[in-house]
């Protein structure tokens, strides 16, 4: 029994021993799952405390955007408010200005185009040199959109009286002239009212823009130099009467006689082809002048041959007389053909050049028409580059077109009007000379008539009855 019991304290021992370790694992999970459940529900309460703090702040923040919005909206209401009033305002106020202004906007509008109308006098007329004090009040007149003030219309009238006592006067003055070879000069030159501005070479091309003068390149016959007004303003020239041609345009027909090319500008159009064209002509009258001369010489000694037929000189008809003189006791027929040898060779000798005046009338207007050609393909090439909008571009090849083709009409007219008389000329001597050689063959043809009556009598004679 004893042991028994014994057995069974033991056996429960060791079970409970057993079942110890267990117990105390589950109570260590279950403090630590408690001290991690505290600890999330601070956390928990943190958060918690953080959302509520941060729901607090934005609800402060959407209060405070709430009243500006409503602060704002009031005060949009209230600047529409006042952009009406002052619409409302502002129309009447411009009524108001409209009828106590009246008629000041009329002036307004006289005002602006007078200024607009003496600008050019001012900005660019030769006056602008020294008479353009009050140039100010004239642009400020122009682009002003208000009505113009009393300072502002006094200077207009100033600008005004300026310009008029200016364009009275005969003043000296020195501007900046540009040379022939690009350098700038100050040079003295003479304004002459509102005209033209006269320097030491004749007229001079004011440029505004630039401030500066250019020489004219084509002046006009009697023109006025700076040295010449020098002489009038001093004493010894005081009394002489002198002529010169103005420009009263005030330099367009200076600026337009400009664009009239010379004879040498047009010369020079004509390239190439035109310096052959005017070559031909001047050898073709060179040597219509040589057989002109030369038949005219001629025609004289013809007709003092004629005067004197018994002495004989160095003259186509002498030349056909001395032939006849040496062949007179050939026959009839002979000496026809010996008088028309030496009329063949007269009339080669009078022609001669005449064939080359023909050639080149009819070369002239062809080379002319080479030219024409020729400036009309560089004119189609200039289009091709740079189109046809503007004309000075195609003016060179156009120029030499039409130069070319009047060279050569003009050098064909002379030459074929020298060939004709020349021909003519030469013609009335062949036709002396035909019938100078018919008339010694008729005279050769009787005196043989009248041998041959007369040797015939003779035989008669001298047969018996």
């Amino acid at each position: 029994m004893k042991a028994l019991t014994l057995s069974v304290l033991l056996l429960s021992t060791a079970l409970s021993g057993a079942y110890v370790a267990p117990v105390q694992a589950e109570q260590g999970l279950v403090q630590k799952a408690k001290a991690d459940n505290r600890q999330q529900k601070k956390q928990d309460k943190d958060r918690e405390r953080s959302f509520e703090m941060t729901e607090e702040k934005l609800s402060g923040i959407k209060a405070e955007l709430k009243a500006k919005i409503e602060h704002e909206q009031n005060r949009t209401d209230e600047l529409a408010k006042l952009f009406s009033d002052n619409e409302d305002k502002l129309a009447r106020l411009e009524e108001n200005l409209r009828l106590e202004t009246g008629s000041l906007g009329e002036l307004f509008g006289v005002v602006r185009q007078v200024a607009k109308e003496i600008e050019p006098n001012v900005e660019e007329s030769v006056t602008a040199i020294d008479a353009n004090r009050y140039s100010s009040f004239v642009d400020t007149i122009i682009e002003a959109r208000t009505l113009p003030s009393m300072p502002e219309l006094t200077g207009l009238w100033l600008s005004l009286s300026e310009q008029i006592d200016a364009s009275a006067r005969f003043s000296s003055v020195e501007v900046p002239v540009v040379a022939l070879n690009g350098e700038v000069n100050n040079e003295k030159a003479f304004r002459v009212g509102a005209f033209a501005l006269v320097g030491d070479q004749g007229y001079l091309n004011w440029d505004s823009v630039r401030e500066r003068a250019v020489l004219y390149s084509n002046q006009p016959n009697l023109v006025p130099t700076a040295s010449a007004f020098q002489s009038i303003l001093s004493d010894s020239g005081a009394n002489q009467a002198q002529v010169w041609e103005v420009d009263p345009s005030r330099g367009v027909i200076l600026s337009q006689r400009e664009l009239n090319p010379t004879l040498q500008d047009r010369l020079e159009a004509a390239g190439v082809v035109g310096k052959v064209i005017l070559g031909l002509l001047a050898i073709g009258l060179l040597i219509a002048l040589y057989r002109g001369l030369a038949l005219a010489i001629a025609q004289v000694k013809i007709r003092q041959q004629l005067k004197i037929p018994d002495h004989i000189g160095n003259n186509p008809l002498g030349r056909i007389l001395s032939v006849y003189n040496k062949e007179n006791n050939r026959t009839v027929e002979a000496l026809e053909l010996r008088l028309l040898e030496a009329v063949v060779d007269e009339q080669t000798h009078l022609e001669k050049g005449l064939s080359m005046l023909k050639l080149f009338a009819a070369l002239a207007p062809m080379l002319g028409l080479l030219g024409t050609v020729t400036g009309m393909i560089e004119t189609f090439q200039v289009i091709t580059l740079f189109g046809n909008g503007d004309p000075k571009v195609m003016a060179g090849g156009i120029s030499m077109a039409l130069m070319t083709t009047v060279l050569g009409l003009v050098a064909a007219m002379p030459l074929l009007l020298a060939h004709n008389i020349l021909s003519t000329q030469a013609e009335n001597i062949r036709n002396i000379l035909e019938k100078q050689g018919i008339g010694l063959v008729a005279q050769q043809a009787e005196r043989d008539d009248q041998i041959e009556v007369f040797s015939k009598g003779a035989q008669l004679q001298e047969t018996p009855a």
